[in-house]
Parts: C-alpha cells; sequence; structure tokens
C-alpha cells in the first residue's frame, strides 16, 4: 500500500497504519484450523527434491504446485494450484468437491496451456501426496517434457511458494469464508486468480504484477538478487 498512500500525499508508520485498520475492523483474523491435503502414505513412486536451496532465474524453469482446501456450506473444496517460482503467476488452477487425480491433472493441463516459452526446460515441484506421484499425473507431466521433483520432509517450507500463494488467496480474496456452494467457489477463485496475476502488485517484484514478470522475462528482481549469496541458482 506504501505506493499509493504516497501517490495521495499520506504519510504513515506501518505500526499507525495497522492501527488505524484495527480501528475500522479491518485486519483480517487469522485462525489456528487446518485441514489435511496430503497424503504421502502411498506405494506410488516418490521423486527426489531437485530444487532445494535453489532459485529460478526465469519464467517456466521452475513450478510449484500444491493443494489448498475452501469451506462451502456443503462441506469441503479443494484447489489445486500450479503457480510459476519465479513471476508468482498462476499458470493452472482447478477447484472440485474432491482430492482425486484429475483435481491436479486438470490445473496442470490449464498451466501447460498458458506457457508462453514451451521450448525451454522445465521443473515441476510438488509435496509427496499420491495425486502427483499417481503414474497418470507423472506420465502426464513427463510427456510433456517436464521433471518431477518432491520434498522430502514434512516441512512446509519445502514448497514455501506455494504455500504462500495459497494463503494470500485465502486471506486477501475472500477465500477463507465459508462460501455457499461450489459453484460460487469456483466463481470467486476464477476472479479472485485474475486480479492476483494481473492487478496484485508484489513488492519483490518490484511493485510489478505476476503477469508483467512473466511475460518480461529478461528481468532481474530484488528478491532474487538478495539471495543471490546464500542460493544457488538453477542451471537447467
Amino acid at each position: 500500500m506504501k505506493e499509493e498512500l504516497n501517490k495521495r500525499n499520506i504519510k504513515i508508520g506501518r505500526d499507525k497504519f495497522f492501527t488505524v485498520l484495527r480501528s475500522h475492523k479491518l485486519l483480517v483474523r487469522k485462525t489456528k484450523q487446518f485441514h489435511i491435503t496430503t497424503n504421502s502414505k502411498h506405494h506410488f513412486y516418490k521423486y527426489r527434491n531437485l530444487v532445494k536451496d535453489k532459485v529460478p532465474t526465469r519464467p517456466e524453469q521452475l513450478w510449484v504446485s500444491d493443494i489448498t482446501y475452501i469451506k462451502t456450506q456443503n462441506g469441503h473444496n479443494y484447489l489445486a494450484l500450479v503457480t510459476d517460482a519465479y513471476s508468482k503467476k498462476i499458470m493452472g488452477y482447478k477447484l472440485d468437491n474432491h482430492m482425486k487425480t484429475e483435481l491436479c491433472l486438470e490445473a496442470l493441463k490449464m498451466a501447460i496451456k498458458n506457457r508462453k516459452y514451451p521450448d525451454q526446460k522445465l521443473i515441476h515441484h510438488s509435496d509427496r501426496g499420491f495425486q502427483y506421484c499417481n503414474p497418470a499425473y507423472s506420465k502426464f507431466a513427463e510427456e510433456n517434457s517436464i521433471t518431477l521433483s518432491m520434498t522430502e520432509q514434512y516441512d512446509p517450507y519445502e514448497n514455501a511458494v506455494a504455500e504462500r500463494i495459497n494463503k494470500t488467496l485465502k486471506y486477501e480474496y475472500g477465500l477463507k469464508q465459508t462460501i455457499k456452494d461450489t459453484k460460487l467457489a469456483q466463481k470467486m477463485t476464477k476472479k479472485a486468480i485474475f486480479i492476483y496475476n494481473n492487478l496484485r502488485t508484489h513488492w519483490s517484484l518490484n511493485l510489478n504484477t505476476p503477469m508483467q514478470v512473466h511475460l518480461n522475462k529478461n528481468t532481474t528482481y530484488k528478491s532474487y538478487r538478495k539471495n543471490k549469496k546464500q542460493l544457488e541458482f538453477l542451471t537447467i
């Protein structure tokens, strides 16, 4: 919000800003409730982690995938997301009332259709959930020249970008609330992702939107410059 406040000649510190938000009941309340969306106790092959302590240097070099739950009055729905780790653009998604492999597969199919640089090598990183390890999913990914990578521990920080975007969609775009039904949840998700990709600026992207960064692949952003000394860059 700093850029917008400066445009309006409003000078206010962070603590004062939060005080104003709190006084008008505009702060988002965080809850401790969670719903398990990962089942890694299965017999499918689990791929090793190819991206630990590495960061991408261009769009469509690394995609991260995850599933989060959306509450409705008829029970839980599930949202599968495929996000570009460099630009933070959500490339594909699918929301439905089940957690079957088809949910993630549909999100991946959308992501592939939305590729801008299909000739470049791409890694797909996820947790070890049965959806991503299912041969139907892994075969489809490999047929589209995508290399699979998976977390090796149960630490959410191993897939931090995906976890952070789940949180953003829920807390900033109303997907945390209990929604009437699946149809409405799908409409709200579509709108939220459009705003996130095309209108929401990111401090880590020099106040550009994910779409702007994705299309301008030759620009280096400060979030990656900052980590240059600590992290090894991907070389795929």
